[in-house]
């Protein structure tokens, strides 16, 4: 391809504007990729506003993205065109730290994202490292892919990094864009899964999605209730909260597990977590053969995001909804 065509932030906050880029030749080791959709990830809003400082522009978001091969470099031996394949938040990594060669490639000390310092999947095309593209299997749709590949492999790294299974109590806080994924892999784990949310008009979905029983947390009467009940709780959202609440809802080793950024710094007692030798922990996405599991589970299982489609085009659009959180759950992008 000679020129690729996408839509591009070219100022901190700015609107998304037609854009044309030339990626030269392809490097032996990349494929590139005709997009057929991509998902609208809270992370893109951070970086078209340089909320993290390290956007670069003229840049093309997006990095939730399926689509097919169209083109694979000299060295790629395990891809073919034609093939569907899916993306997410990296597209390479060194291939030789120590963390590269146990599998863990999402640590690379110089792993590359897709749509930081370079041209992402609000576009008709993207080249990436061929191990960073995914094969997806055929019983997952294309649309509700998408999400799966940033805001899925989110929630459930650390649900199978925790060794989350029948005999897990797991709490999910959130019930939004990560949260209704991370109900459905909790489920799907066969834990018992509790749903915490500040809107009590979520409970009868959040109980669709997986979730046996449900905490509205702005009463305090609740969570006092379910103090000293849960093994894991994975927080989704982006909101400040009581979190010593959620340190005194964990059972003994209990692990609460950040995936969401609040705002403000959390602070803790420490004793409760040296009574019960209690975790706080984070986790970031995860390996390029976690993403193939996942892609497997979720067809296999069938975890689907909730999705609104929106043309390509339209992105700009799609980012005005997602920021005023009018979307339930994920915005997809479709060319």
């Amino acid at each position: 391809m000679s020129q690729i065509q996408g839509l591009a932030a070219h100022a901190a906050g700015a609107e998304l504007l037609p854009f044309r880029y030339t990626p030269g030749d392809l490097k032996p080791l990349d494929v590139e990729v005709r997009i057929s959709h991509c998902g609208v990830c809270h992370s893109d809003l951070h970086l078209i506003s340089n909320d993290w400082g390290i956007s670069q522009y003229p840049f093309i978001p997006g990095h939730e993205i399926v689509g097919t091969i169209t083109a694979i470099g000299s060295g790629v031996t395990t891809l073919t065109v034609g093939q569907r394949v899916g993306i997410g938040w990296q597209s390479n990594s060194c291939g030789q730290c120590e963390w590269c060669t146990q599998g863990l490639e999402n640590l690379c000390p110089t792993s590359e994202s897709t749509c930081v310092h370079r041209h992402g999947g609000y576009a008709d095309a993207v080249r990436v490292n061929n191990r960073f593209a995914i094969p997806l299997p055929d019983a997952l749709p294309s649309e509700q892919a998408a999400p799966l590949l940033c805001g899925g492999i989110t929630v459930y790294n650390p649900l199978r990094s925790h060794g989350i299974n029948p005999s897990s109590r797991v709490g999910i806080v959130g019930i939004g864009g990560l949260g209704h994924l991370a109900l459905q892999f909790a489920r799907v784990f066969g834990a018992e899964v509790t749903a915490f949310s500040t809107s009590a008009a979520k409970e009868e979905e959040a109980r669709a999605l997986g979730a046996q029983h449900f905490v509205n947390t702005r009463e305090t009467k609740a969570m006092r209730e379910v103090a000293n009940t849960f093994d894991f709780i994975l927080t989704t959202i982006n909101a400040d909260q009581d979190w010593m609440a959620y340190i005194q809802a964990l059972r003994p080793t209990g692990t609460l597990c950040f995936v969401g950024v609040p705002p403000s710094p959390v602070s803790f007692h420490a004793f409760p977590l040296i009574a019960g030798v209690r975790t706080i922990t984070g986790s970031p996405i995860g390996s390029p053969h976690r993403l193939r599991e996942m892609v497997d589970v979720a067809a296999r299982h069938g975890v689907k995001a909730q999705t609104e489609s929106f043309r390509m085009d339209k992105a700009n659009e799609a980012i005005d909804k997602v920021k005023k959180n009018k979307v339930r759950y994920r915005a997809v992008l479709a060319n």
